[in-house]
């Protein structure tokens, strides 16, 4: 039984469990880096304060007692950490920014309803947010698809499922009111098979500009000189080797990198070490599990 079927309603937030699938999955080491681990109704976050961005976020979805509930948009700073290590409201002012939801506001929102409410409220804590280009395109929608996708099997199937998403925090990030704008996003789905065999799926949603070299560095300096955010591109979404995921973000991730579904990925890898074994999605129906 988890930590969260042990718990009354309305004590504490016990934040992700480790034990909530028949395979222990327990939170990645983040290499070194330092983070505040804070815990919410059914997910926890590494806070990089450094960055002022999550490192990581990991939730457990329980597909058979999933709430609906309206979604609100009471964003909010988390009194437990200081104003100055978490990425506020300025950041996201009178620009084509979006607040993006790392932690899928419906995903941690089941079991009593106290619990869900309170769940929901959490995913619009500052420190579960990170900058996004606004707007949609068809890759975009497929992230949500994905995300959608991932949401409907859990349910359909009264299955649990843990998820952890993270954006990519690379030292050349462009700078922006105070905190570099990832360039992209990572999430990987963890399932238990009904032997009890760990099973993940990795994905990265990309918004790099399509701009490089001198003409990117120019495109930057221009954005900061006038204050805007930093040229980003059409969203871009790859399902990946896990591995690869581990490449990207500096999680250590070799217990699911090695559970993972995508079997056909290729053992030789290219000069970046990344793009070997990348599958561009344009439709969920070419997603691997």
């Amino acid at each position: 039984m988890s930590q969260a079927d042990n718990r009354p309603a309305g004590a504490p937030a016990a934040g992700y469990d480790p034990d909530f699938l028949a395979a222990r999955v327990p939170l990645p080491g983040t290499g070194g880096r330092r983070v505040r681990e804070l815990p919410y109704e059914h997910f926890t976050v590494l806070l990089d304060p450094a960055r002022r961005l999550a490192a990581l976020t990991a939730v457990n979805i329980d597909g058979s007692s999933l709430v609906d509930l309206a979604r609100g948009d009471d964003w909010h700073y988390d009194e437990r950490v200081p104003e100055a290590e978490q990425c506020g409201p300025e950041v996201y002012a009178r620009n084509d920014l979006d607040r993006g939801h790392l932690v899928r506001r419906r995903d941690p929102v089941w079991g009593p309803d106290a619990d869900a409410a309170r769940a929901n409220l959490d995913t619009f804590s500052f420190t579960n947010a990170a900058p996004q280009a606004a707007g949609f395109n068809q890759s975009d929608e497929l992230w949500l698809g994905l995300e959608d996708h991932v949401l409907a099997y859990a349910e359909a199937w009264r299955q649990r499922i843990s998820v952890l998403t993270a954006p990519v925090l690379s030292p050349d990030d462009a700078p922006y009111r105070g905190i570099r704008i990832p360039r992209s996003f990572v999430k990987i789905a963890a399932w238990a098979t009904p032997g009890g065999a760990l099973r993940t799926a990795g994905f990265v949603l990309d918004q790099s500009s399509e701009l490089d070299g001198v003409e990117l560095e120019a495109a930057f300096a221009r954005a900061h000189e006038a204050g805007d955010p930093p040229p980003l591109g059409p969203f871009r979404t790859y399902q990946v080797p896990v591995r690869d995921i581990a490449r990207l973000t500096g999680l250590e991730l070799a217990q699911l990198a090695e559970a993972d579904s995508l079997q056909t990925v290729p053992t030789v890898e290219q000069p970046d070490g990344l793009r070997d074994g990348w599958v561009p999605l344009t439709d969920v129906d070419q997603l691997t599990f």
